[in-house]
Formats: structure tokens, C-alpha cells, sequence
């Protein structure tokens, strides 16, 4: 994001009447501010009130009274779609008959504010993927959130496909030159010409999606630190309201932020538990092919805003650490690109506990990220098959675990694996039946835990845990 332009709307006297608790009616209490790149919120109570400054932006302008009331508005609207119990009302700030400032007062309104139920800043899911609390439910919950966000939200076929992707790559490239030399401008340079030729590659798939209803109005910046832990249950929050080409985007852009973010944080297996759960709800097959690009976009994005971050550090140590972090998400997005043949994993045996446990482990550490689709062999296996071969089609791996009783359950594996010319490797959990090709399924003995025969599995298969650009942190 490129420096703010100046504006001559003066705030001053707003803001020091949103950091009076007076104004809240809170006599000896206290108000927090918090100041961010648009806004600035004050915490007073049990409520958050959120100002947008005055200042704009290449892709936002807040410089009139009237352009933030209807930010705010829209702010309300938008993200009472997926938060409605945080997200309250917009209310605004005015002078009151003795010429002081009041909200909803009679006099001339001075400014707006979106008032939000507030809510304790350790459930956000940044500060609780350091903390270590985030679970594989929790992420299945959230994945699930998303999609739903995703079927429900309004298709917006003016925006999207292969031309604003082209424009996303092209502005990553202004942003990205700004910090190149801070970033290794070898690799920056890299990054973008091979995004553009991958994006020459799908370019028809991208209009396509859009045609098919695949761009809707998203949340635009998916990101940890935008979801938070509400009720219990996983709540997507601070949705992009002031740009169209930023918020009407492919779903899969949209939930490409979520997946890098969790990856580069060392949280593939979380991911993983996002992507499966969105895909359970909201299927994708061909558009998988487009996931690299996106996931390589978003590294890009979230590299330029670390670098630009780490200039305004005063301490020399934090910069140096955002420094790095902006460096590797460089490489992270060279890697997404990298191409890496997708593989079919089928896991077998009747211990139907274990075996899931275990396909969750699998999946997660099996390349390209974000890991592979894991599906259940049941009832329905013609479909099963037809959206594993979807899967592996569009590059991506896939996994499907079940007891793999019958003969002919088990020769269909080898079926799809050689029509589509991709490495096929099958695991029994215990000991290998009679009835089973041991040249196609390898033992995997699971006395010790689901963990101990994932580990025993790495020298088989090269794209586990191993050998990920992105390592996985062990659960604790």
C-alpha cells in the first residue's frame, strides 16, 4: 500500500472526544486507543469504536465527511454477514446544543463511527496461534465459516478474472520495487515474471470462474489477525469495504490468504484442516489449478506490507525481524509456484479411528501445499473417484482413506493413478491381507500412534514432513 496522499479534514477535535471516557458516560474509566494504517479505535467498555481517518489511499479515499459515513455504512453491512453479534451500529459524532461534541447529537454531524461489541484481543487467531490454541477442530469450524461466506455472498462478475489478476501481479510489482533492494531484488524479480507466466497459463480458466459465478463479493483479507473467537465459534471480521477491486475477488483468492498465512507460519496442518473443510461445503476441482498463483500472490502482497512495516520500527531489532519475515515470504512464493507433481495416497485397513487420524496427518504433509484433498472412500465411490481425479487433474494431491474391503475397490486406485500418470502409493494400517498386491501397499503398523507410522512413512513417500520448504510445528 502506497503512502497516504494529505487531507485537510481536521479530526483533532473528534478524537479527543472519542479519548474522553466522559464521552462514554464511563466517569473514572478508562479509554484505549488502538491506531491502525486507516483507522483509529477506541476501546471504552464493553464497546470499540472505530474512526477512519481522514486520508487516501490508491485503492481508498476517506478525505469528506460523507465518503467515511459511507465506509462505515458499507463496513456495517458487509461484515454483518459473517459477525453480526460483534458488529452493532454506526453512529454519529455531532454538536450538541451547548456547542460541545455528543454522539447522535441535534447539531451538524462532524464525523462517523462503526460501534462493535468488543472482544478480549487474545482470541484473535494470530495471538492464539502463538499461544498455541488453535486445534484442528477450531480450523475445520473456520474453514467451514469461510465457505459459507463464500456460497452465500453476492457474485460480482464486473470484477475478477484474468484482468484483475493481471492488475494484482502489476501493483504487487510497484510495491514489491519500492522495498527490492531491502527484499534481494533478484528474487522480487523472479517472483514476478514467473506469476505472470503462470497467470498466461490459467488466464482462461480465470475468466471462466468469473463467468461460472466464482467471484463474489469476498472478505477481501483473510488474514488471522481478521478472525477472531466469538461464542465459541470461529468469526470473520474486518472485511474489505472500500474497494470493490480488492473485496470482489475469486473465492479461492479469498481463502489463498488464510492457507499462506497459516503456511508460512509453520501451520500447514491447520491449513490443510481449512482447505478440506471449505472443500467438503463449497467443492473445487479445475479451479485448484489456479491455488499456487493465488497462494504466491498473497506471499507477495503480505511481503511488501512486512517491509513497509519495518521501516516505521523504531527499534532496530524489530525491523531486522520484519525484515526477514518479508524475505522469506519471497521465498514462499516462489515455492507455491514450483511446480510438484501432485500424488495419490490411498490408506486402507479397518480400524476406522486410527486410519482417520492418521489420513488428517497425511494429507497435511503431502505436497503441493495446501496439502492434499482427503476424502472418504464410502457409499458414494464413483463420486469419491471422480472428485479425486478432479483433484489430482487440476495438480493437486489427494487422499482417500477407507477399508478398501473388496478387490475391485482396491484396483481402482491403480486405475485413476495410471490414467492420469501420477505416482500412486497405498498404506495398510496392520498387517498386509492375502488378498493385497504388496508391490501396491506398503505396511504401516500403528501400535505406537498415528504420529510414530506417519514417521515410519516419510522414506517412503519424498513429499512428507521431511522434505516441505514449510515445516509443520508439532502439535502440543
Amino acid at each position: 500500500m502506497t503512502l497516504p496522499s494529505p487531507a485537510s479534514d481536521d479530526q483533532s477535535a473528534v478524537m479527543a472526544f472519542l479519548s474522553r471516557p466522559e464521552s462514554y458516560g464511563l466517569h473514572g474509566g478508562v479509554v484505549q486507543r488502538i491506531d491502525t494504517h486507516c483507522s483509529v479505535v477506541f476501546l471504552a467498555g464493553d464497546r470499540a469504536y472505530k474512526l477512519k481517518r481522514s486520508l487516501r489511499y490508491s485503492s481508498l479515499d476517506y478525505t469528506t465527511r460523507a465518503l467515511r459515513k459511507d465506509a462505515c455504512d458499507a463496513e456495517l453491512v458487509l461484515n454483518r454477514r459473517t459477525a453480526p453479534a460483534l458488529y452493532l451500529s454506526v453512529q454519529s459524532i455531532n454538536r450538541d446544543t451547548l456547542g460541545g461534541l455528543a454522539f447522535d447529537g441535534p447539531g451538524a454531524s462532524l464525523d462517523h463511527v462503526v460501534v462493535m461489541r468488543r472482544f478480549a484481543q487474545s482470541d484473535l487467531f494470530d495471538r492464539m496461534l502463538d499461544d498455541g490454541r488453535l486445534t484442528p477442530s477450531l480450523m475445520r469450524s473456520l474453514g467451514e465459516a469461510v465457505a459459507r461466506l463464500h456460497l452465500t455472498a453476492q457474485p460480482t462478475p464486473r470484477f475478477g478474472g484474468c484482468d484483475a489478476i493481471r492488475d494484482a501481479i502489476a501493483n504487487n510489482d510497484r510495491e514489491l520495487a519500492r522495498v527490492a533492494e531491502e527484499l534481494d531484488g533478484a528474487a522480487v524479480a523472479t517472483l514476478g515474471s514467473e506469476t505472470r507466466a503462470m497467470l498466461d497459463g490459467i488466464a482462461g480458466l480465470l475468466d471462466r470462474r468469473r463467468t461460472d459465478g466464482k467471484v463474489r463479493r469476498c472478505h477481501g483479507d483473510l488474514r488471522l489477525a481478521n478472525i477472531c473467537l466469538y461464542d465459541g465459534a470461529p468469526t470473520l471480521f474486518d472485511c474489505i469495504e472500500f474497494s470493490d477491486e480488492i473485496g470482489c475477488i475469486d473465492v479461492l483468492y479469498d481463502l489463498a490468504f488464510l492457507l499462506m498465512d497459516l503456511t508460512l507460519s509453520g501451520r500447514g496442518d491447520l491449513g490443510n484442516a481449512v482447505f478440506n473443510a471449505y472443500l467438503d461445503l463449497a467443492p473445487e476441482t479445475e479451479g485448484l489449478r489456479a491455488l499456487p498463483l493465488f497462494l504466491a500472490l498473497r506471499s507477495a502482497t503480505r511481503s511488501y506490507a512486512l517491509a513497509g512495516s519495518a521501516h516505521r520500527r523504531a527499534d532496530p531489532a524489530q525491523a531486522a525481524e520484519r525484515l526477514a519475515l518479508a524475505r522469506r515470504h519471497i521465498d514462499a512464493g516462489l515455492t507455491f509456484l514450483a511446480p510438484h507433481p501432485p500424488l495419490l495416497l490411498v490408506l486402507g485397513g479397518d480400524a476406522d479411528r486410527v486410519r482417520r487420524e492418521m489420513a488428517a496427518l497425511l494429507a497435511a504433509r503431502t505436497l503441493p501445499a495446501p496439502g492434499a484433498r482427503l476424502l472418504h472412500h464410502g457409499p458414494n465411490e464413483a463420486m469419491v473417484w471422480a472428485e479425486a481425479g478432479g483433484v489430482l487433474a487440476a495438480g493437486c494431491s489427494a487422499l482417500v482413506e477407507g477399508r478398501f474391503a473388496d478387490p475391485a475397490e482396491q484396483g481402482a486406485a491403480v486405475a485413476l493413478a495410471s490414467r492420469l500418470a501420477v505416482q500412486r502409493i497405498g498404506f495398510w494400517l496392520g498387517s498386509l491381507p492375502a488378498d493385497l498386491d504388496p508391490r501396491l501397499w506398503q505396511e504401516l503398523q500403528t501400535s505406537d500412534g498415528p504420529s510414530a507410522a506417519v514417521a515410519r512413512a516419510e522414506p517412503l513417500v519424498s513429499t512428507i514432513a521431511g522434505t516441505l520448504r514449510f515445516p509443520i510445528v508439532p502439535p502440543t
